[in-house]
Formats: C-alpha cells, structure tokens, sequence
C-alpha cells in the first residue's frame, strides 16, 4: 500500500469531518444551544444534556502500560436527554490500537456502553444523580475496555455548584464483572471526585481523583488534570493529562477531545 497516496486523502477527510463539526456547533451556537460535557473526567454530573438533542463526544486517548506499551483508542460517547430528569446513552470506542499477540498491534473496534440516568434536582445548584450501565464485550480479545465478558454498573451521583465559579462531581460506582482472574470478586468498586473552575472567557481547568477496589485485586488510584475550552457555546474542547498512584492500571494517559450537538430530533 503506498502510505504517501493514502495521507492527503486521510488529511482531507479529516479536515471536512473538523468543517462539519464546526458547521454543526455554529448552527447550534445561534439556537442558544450549550453543551454538557461530561468528559474528560472519570466522574459524570447528575445533569443531562438539553432535552431532545444528540450530543456527541469524542477525542483521541492514549494510555501508558507499566511495561511500556501503549494502547490508543477513539472513545465515543452520544448522549440523548429525554426530559430535564430522564436520558440515555451509548458509548465506547471506535478504533483502538493496542499490543497483541507476539508483540504486534491489534487494531479493532472496542467495547459498547449502554446507560440509562435519573437526575433528582436538590436545588438550584446541586442534584443526585442514578445511572444503569451496561458494558458489552463487542471488542475482540485484548481490545477491551472492560472484564472482557458483559459488565452491569450502578452508579451514585452528587453533583453541585459553590462559592464562585466552582463545581464538584462525587461518583461511587459498583460493577458486577462478567469475567475476572483468578481469585478475584466480580463485584468491583469505583469512586471519583472532581473539582473544576471556570476562569472566564470560556476557559475552565479540572482536577480528579479516582480509584477501584475488588477483593483480591490490588487497588487502583490515579489523579488526572484537564483544561477546557468553549470556542462557542456549542463546543467544548479539552485536553489534559492523568497519572496513576499504584495499582496494576495504566501508568499514565493522555488526551483531547470535544463535546458538540449532532442533531435535534424533538
């Protein structure tokens, strides 16, 4: 295959696929239509997305392995709010790149999420949040996200804004795996706490911390760092970093990405 004939036609689909976007966040920018993002950070608000719009979010993710290699994915996420209390989402990743068999690459598409939430508003500025999550293994073998087998997921949710420009989202997450090693439970603990601020002028920074916990598994934490950026109020881009403090996870990760409208369906 001559890779030198490939690029520009790669590069060209990229750049209508970046002008289609920008199109889409445009229309939306001049309907009043803003964005709630709930990447990149491990936790998710209680609120959902404006009701009757697809939002869409995706971005490039690449994570580190404490043996040095690298798995790279294309992770997805779109969402639909039925009402201001109600929605529903499907996730995953479209394209992963991860190490194989012998020390080649596998190349695939990942694993699929379905998710249905319950917002419960508190006040004006706080709210709890239900999610029922499924994690299906449509990945083949070792391009997966989850146990590898079908995971189901219940996860708490309080969210709230305070003092000035400050937000915070708790998440406490139990998963009943569908496969795990050898002495290990199936059920499977996660937390994550996030703090964010908006600096103003569209621009906001993030900071999180998270962890796993599943009896007779070594526990897994990492802190992650993320800054955002609201070209419109239709478009979120963002980019940051995490690391891990112990565990047998990733060692590090890095990623961009952006949350935009795709259509209105009602």
């Amino acid at each position: 295959m001559n890779q030198s004939f490939y690029k520009p036609k790669c590069c060209t689909a990229a750049a209508l696929c970046l002008l289609a976007t920008l199109n889409l966040a445009v229309a939306a920018d001049d309907d009043a239509y803003v964005v709630t993002p709930y990447r990149p950070t491990v936790s998710t608000p209680a609120n959902l997305s404006t009701p009757g719009w697809l939002e869409l979010e995706t971005g490039l993710q690449s994570l580190g392995n404490p043996d040095s290699s690298r798995r790279d994915s294309l992770p997805y996420s779109v969402k639909l709010a039925l009402t201001p209390d109600w929605g529903v989402r499907i996730g995953g990743e479209l394209l992963v790149r991860a190490p194989g068999d012998f020390g080649a690459r596998a190349t695939g598409f990942g694993d699929t999420s379905l998710v249905i939430k319950r917002r419960f508003a508190l006040d004006d500025t706080s709210a709890l949040g239900l999610e029922f999550g499924a994690n299906l293994p449509t990945g083949r073998n070792g391009l997966h996200s989850g146990s590898g087998g079908s995971d189901y997921t219940v996860n708490g949710i309080y969210s709230s804004d305070f003092a000035s420009h400050w937000h915070t989202d708790i998440n406490l997450a139990l998963t009943h795996t569908g496969q795990t090693d050898a002495g290990s439970e199936r059920q499977q603990w996660a937390w994550a706490a996030s703090l964010s601020h908006d600096l103003g002028g569209g621009w906001g920074l993030a900071g999180e911390l998270s962890g796993l916990h599943q009896a007779g598994a070594a526990n897994a934490r990492q802190w992650l760092l993320a800054a955002s950026y609201n070209p419109l109020s239709a478009l979120t881009l963002d980019a940051g970093v995490a690391h891990a403090l112990g565990g047998n996870g990733p060692s590090w990760s890095v990623f961009v990405g952006a949350t935009l409208p795709l259509a209105k369906l009602f």
